[in-house]
C-alpha cells in the first residue's frame, strides 16, 4: 500500500476526525464547504495556471468538472475528434479549479436543473 492509499484510507475512515495537511490549503486557503486542495492526490496539479507567478492554488472540489456536459460551459476547451467523434478537450480550462468561481460554478448548475 503506498502513502497515498494510507492517506484516502485514513480519510475515509475517519480515524482522526481531522482534516490532514495534504489536504489544507495556506495562505487564506483554508478547506471549507465550497474549497479544498489536495495536494497528495497522485494527479494534482492536474491543470496548469497560465501566467501565473508564485504558488497556485487549485480547488479539487470539482475534481470531474459539472460543466463538462455543456455545449457552452464558460471554460476554454477546445475540442478533437478521435475514431470519427467530436470530443471536448479540457486540459487547459481551469475554470471550475479557481476558488473564486465557485458560486458561478453552482449557478449555472442550479438554471441547469
Amino acid at each position: 500500500m503506498t502513502e497515498n492509499d494510507e492517506l484516502k484510507k485514513e480519510n475515509i475512515e475517519g480515524s482522526s476526525g481531522k482534516v490532514p495537511d495534504e489536504v489544507k490549503g495556506n495562505d487564506g486557503y483554508a478547506a471549507s464547504e465550497k474549497y479544498f486542495e489536495n495536494v497528495a492526490c497522485p494527479y494534482y496539479p492536474c491543470h496548469k495556471f497560465p501566467d501565473t507567478e508564485g504558488q497556485v492554488h487549485m480547488n479539487c472540489l470539482f475534481c470531474f468538472c459539472p460543466l463538462y456536459h455543456m455545449e457552452n460551459c464558460p471554460g476554454n476547451p477546445t475540442y478533437k475528434e478521435k475514431n470519427g467523434k467530436i470530443i471536448k478537450v479540457c486540459t487547459n480550462c481551469t475554470f471550475p479549479h479557481i476558488r473564486d468561481n465557485y458560486e458561478i460554478v453552482m449557478d449555472i448548475m442550479r438554471r441547469a436543473d
